[in-house]
């Protein structure tokens, strides 16, 4: 540590005051001491500031549960120091009036489509324009969890369940109905050929069994065991 001279490190900022009075702010690096000013080191890395779940009203009514979290930094030592006494507080209280407005505009089923896909560009650029007077920058808004009372959840699964339901039911309809097609094909097909039905007849007959073909008249009648070659 120097007596004469003060090294800032690269993620902070250092605001001097004297008498009361803003006296310069200090970048990273070396700078040379002065006498009888007060600093105040800034962090200015980026940091997390997490919303707890609130509930929020939807355009129709409903009340869903919230949470999102903000990426925010800050950009304007002074301003941090001196705009508010409470900068973080400020953000916070931004960021919960900013989702409610958000939120409704939407209806709870429109919000059970969509998840947590909000109108995240506006979401942010409202709580950042409040966060600028404190000094702070909001670089994004992310909104975690959005859940919805347990009687839509209910009601999305069961509309889920149902439109699985009616597929299952529609695929077995349409396999049926190819398989009657199928039939009325090979009913069409026996129609117009008698030898073919009569050899499929022999062939559908179980082994050991006698089959009778009467051909023209009743004099011209023919055995055929069945499984023989």
């Amino acid at each position: 540590m120097s007596l004469f001279h003060l090294t800032v490190p690269t993620h902070q900022s250092v605001v001097e005051y004297r008498h009361g009075a803003l006296l310069r702010v200090l970048g990273p690096g070396r700078h040379r001491r002065r006498r009888g000013v007060l600093r105040h080191a800034v962090d200015r890395r980026e940091s997390l500031l997490a919303l707890a779940p609130q509930e929020v009203l939807t355009a129709d009514g409903v009340s869903v549960r919230v949470s999102a979290t903000l990426r925010w930094a800050v950009v304007d030592p002074v301003a941090w120091l001196e705009r508010s006494s409470d900068p973080g507080g400020t953000v916070y209280l931004a960021a919960q009036v900013a989702l409610r407005e958000a939120l409704a505009g939407l209806g709870a089923e429109e919000l059970g489509r969509r998840g947590a896909a909000l109108p995240l560009g506006s979401l942010t650029a409202a709580v950042d324009a409040v966060a600028r007077e404190v000094g702070i920058e909001v670089r994004e808004v992310v909104v975690k969890d959005v859940v919805l009372p347990g009687e839509l959840r209910s009601a999305a699964l069961e509309l889920v369940a149902a439109r699985s339901r009616g597929a299952a039911q529609l695929e077995a309809a349409r396999a049926e109905s190819a398989a009657l097609r199928s039939l009325a094909n090979g009913a069409r097909l026996l129609e117009s050929h008698p030898a073919l039905a009569r050899i499929r007849l022999v062939q559908s007959a179980p082994p050991g069994s006698t089959v009778v073909l009467r051909l023209d008249g009743p004099d011209d009648v023919g055995t055929v065991a069945a499984g023989e070659g």
